[in-house]
């Protein structure tokens, strides 16, 4: 009897040892396996060769600008912005607000990326766009899957990925407006878009 107590007893520290080691963190976890590489799953493409209308792929079929790392990150919809040329660079240019969450991570980091889906994502493209990242894992509830990237993260539903460094950022100026109109129906509380121009360092297509 007093050696089953014993064995009880040893029982149950050993399971509160292990309940306080889980919750200190210091338990030896194995790497996040969760998070593949976006090359296990797109091949890299030259962006020379995307014929692809970017009105229609930005204006209409939407996009999902991310920026941060694979420990800390956050994605936003985004329906303006541009693909061209510019300083001899392919680049990107897109227009975040500065009350975004996610314009806390591009302002932190060096790197974004553009993330371009078929049409049975647009649920998910709705959900992005309209919830942010401080408030919920609106990720999580989006369905879709982080990848790595070169430089950041992007999601691996994607059929286009577009990973873009910075090379210029700066607010829109109330005065440069010469269509006033524009000033008074978009950006009556004067919340002016942050402009980030991005050179293109990668594309990944499925």
């Amino acid at each position: 009897m007093i050696m089953m107590k014993q064995v009880a007893i040893a029982t149950l520290g050993f399971f509160i040892a292990l309940f306080f080691i889980a919750c200190s963190g210091s338990v030896n976890k194995p790497a996040d396996v969760s998070i593949r590489h976006v090359s296990d799953i797109m091949k890299k493409f030259d962006i020379l060769k995307l014929h692809e209308s970017s009105p229609k792929l930005i204006g209409k079929d939407w996009m999902l600008i991310t920026s941060g790392n694979e420990g800390k990150f956050n994605t936003m919809t985004a329906s303006w912005g541009t693909l061209g040329e510019l300083w001899n660079k392919p680049v990107v240019v897109v227009f975040i607000r500065p009350q975004r969450y996610t314009f806390e991570f591009m302002e932190a980091n060096d790197y974004f990326t553009l993330c371009f889906f078929d049409e049975n994502y647009r649920d998910a493209l709705n959900l992005l766009g309209t919830k942010s990242g401080r408030d919920s894992n609106k990720i999580e509830e989006s369905g879709l899957t982080p990848v790595k990237t070169e430089n950041g993260i992007a999601f691996g539903e994607g059929r286009i990925i577009i990973e873009c460094k910075k090379l210029y950022a700066d607010f829109l100026n109330s005065d440069a407006f010469i269509d006033r109109k524009l000033v008074d129906y978009v950006y009556p509380d004067g919340d002016f878009h942050k402009m980030y121009v991005g050179e293109i360092v990668n594309v990944w297509r499925k």
